[in-house]
């Protein structure tokens, strides 16, 4: 049964901000903690006060309702403050991608037609750079951290001393615009998606409760930033619904960062990508803690002790990474599958109900289908196309017309995501609509061969791709990441083909194995396998065997 907004008793008049911000507060937790950011602590007291500010001070810059504010801020309760602040005045945050380049930056603004920006210090360079005609919708320019006042831009701190503690909040509706999330435009530019007061309560309620089950007691930890549609369900609308603790962390996410605020902060709530576990795992025991699950970890290793369950998103989670995380930390993790236009998670694995390799099953309130390319429904066990059907999924995409009815069709959204479903009900992976191969007549799902693959000692990260023989038939061909103690010989290429054959048919072996020193991803930990298919053509380019 599909959850709407409705049937989850979300008012018609209904402000975002105020359900995640001010209910907290009048609810009795304001002096509960709700950020720990290095060694700032944050109450929901404060957080109220410092939204009130941002809304307030925004509305004294001439911030109209539905007015577009960019947030290019790291992550740190600036943001929070900006992001709440902004959408309780009735005004559209639409947070930043911080590892983009100006000319991502100078299309979003010209996209947008924002009249706001709030950015990070060391980013305003990149702003800076960007040629003033094509950032003339931006009246103001807002510096958060150290930054002095000059004729293009305010520091955040004389903003927000300018502000009042108390902001009335715009009666909005449920349906109306509450905040825009840009796509990482690995296929082109990036694509605004429209979401809407409601879309964060349904995630909250069907994912952070349903599934996850957070409380008041957790603290949560994301790898993955608050820009990213995954980051901010995880480390802001989810533990705000329940007036729990998140952990911000501002810095980059490697491996020796993301254990050090695990071992300070204490998480029992904690997110990452595959690409993020891998690494965590590559990354040597020099903890102060002891490993929960066994395993054959020499010495001290890192304690993750508080964490009660892990989470993976972003791409398919290879059953060897889980198994390597779980015998080392004795940590389960569980593996889903969502989106920026649905907002969060809509299949998922449960809590004592993990099918290593599968992206689980559909989350309580959304229907997906599988449909093959004349939308006609596919038998059980065959590849097809995946349909999802939930409130959560974005209005539509912001100047994007065509896009947006090629993508969403009534209540259903075309993933773009290439799926097989089994009896008991669980969806696997089997790669995006432009990612699958015919091999010989017969497809084959490149992430079927990369999880074969990454049960391989030696394999730290792979993918695959096609790519045209002598003949010009299609035949896999993988790019493989090796762990520090490997070295990329002939001998090591055959043995991954053997090892991948004894595992799968025959023409799903790899026919080319290449070496690289790392693999191209999205800002999202994504695989970019157009850039692979590239290095596929001229495989001189590569170490190949």
């Amino acid at each position: 049964m599909i959850a709407t907004a409705e049937s989850v008793g979300i008012p018609e008049t209904f402000n975002a901000a105020t359900y995640f911000v001010d209910r907290n507060v009048s609810d009795g937790r304001g002096s509960r903690v709700a950020i720990e950011c290095g060694d700032e602590i944050v109450t929901y007291d404060e957080v109220l006060r410092k939204v009130n500010r941002f809304g307030s001070a925004l509305l004294r810059l001439g911030v109209r309702p539905e007015e577009r504010v960019l947030l290019l801020l790291h992550d740190g309760p600036d943001f929070v403050s900006g992001f709440f602040g902004a959408m309780k005045i009735g005004a559209i945050p639409v947070p930043l991608n911080t590892l983009w380049r100006p000319a991502d930056y100078e299309f979003v603004i010209r996209d947008s037609r924002a009249g706001v920006l709030v950015v990070s210090a060391p980013l305003l360079p990149h702003i800076e750079s960007i040629p003033l005609a094509s950032r003339r919708s931006l009246r103001h320019i807002i510096v958060a951290g150290n930054a002095e006042s000059t004729h293009t831009h305010t520091p955040l701190g004389v903003l927000l001393a300018q502000g009042a503690d108390e902001v009335e909040a715009e009666p909005t509706s449920r349906d109306a615009p509450a905040f825009w999330l840009y796509s990482s435009g690995s296929t082109g530019m990036p694509k605004g998606c429209v979401h809407l007061h409601h879309d964060m309560v349904i995630c909250a309620t069907l994912f952070g409760g349903g599934v996850l089950g957070i409380r008041s007691a957790d603290r949560t930890f994301s790898v993955a930033k608050l820009f990213f549609a995954y980051g901010l369900g995880n480390a802001l609308y989810f533990p705000f619904s329940v007036g729990a603790t998140t952990i911000l962390f501002p810095g980059p996410p490697t491996p020796q960062n993301v254990y050090a605020v695990i071992e300070k902060h204490r998480p029992t709530l904690f997110y990452s990508v595959p690409t993020g576990y891998a690494m965590m795992l590559a990354h040597p025991s020099t903890g102060s803690g002891q490993a929960r699950g066994g395993g054959t970890q020499v010495g001290p290793d890192f304690d993750l002790s508080s964490i009660r369950l892990a989470v993976s998103a972003g791409e398919a989670l290879p059953p060897a990474i889980y198994e390597r995380f779980k015998q080392r930390f004795g940590v389960d993790v569980i593996d889903g599958i969502g989106s920026t236009e649905t907002l969060h998670m809509f299949i998922s694995n449960r809590p004592g109900a993990i099918r290593l390799g599968s992206s689980g099953r559909i989350v309580d309130g959304y229907e997906a289908r599988l449909l093959d390319d004349d939308r006609r429904p596919i038998a059980e066990g065959e590849i097809g196309n995946l349909w999802v059907h939930g409130d959560s999924i974005c209005a539509g995409y912001w100047n994007q017309h065509e896009k947006t009815k090629n993508t969403i069709e009534g209540h259903w959204i075309r993933t773009g995501d290439k799926y097989t479903q089994d009896a008991d009900g669980y969806f696997w992976y089997a790669g995006r609509s432009d990612d699958m191969m015919k091999v010989g007549g017969l497809w084959v799902s490149p992430v079927e061969v990369e999880n074969a693959l990454m049960a391989h000692q030696a394999v730290l990260e792979c993918g695959v791709v096609g790519r045209e023989d002598r003949d010009a038939l299609v035949k896999p061909m993988a790019f493989v990441v090796l762990r520090d103690a490997a070295r990329a010989t002939p001998e090591l290429a055959e043995e991954l083909q053997q090892f991948v054959r004894q595992r799968l048919a025959e023409y799903k072996r790899p026919r080319w194995v290449a070496f690289l020193p790392e693999l191209p991803k999205t800002a999202t930990g994504k695989i970019q396998r157009f850039r692979l298919r590239e290095l596929a053509v001229d495989a001189r380019a590569v170490k190949t065997v």
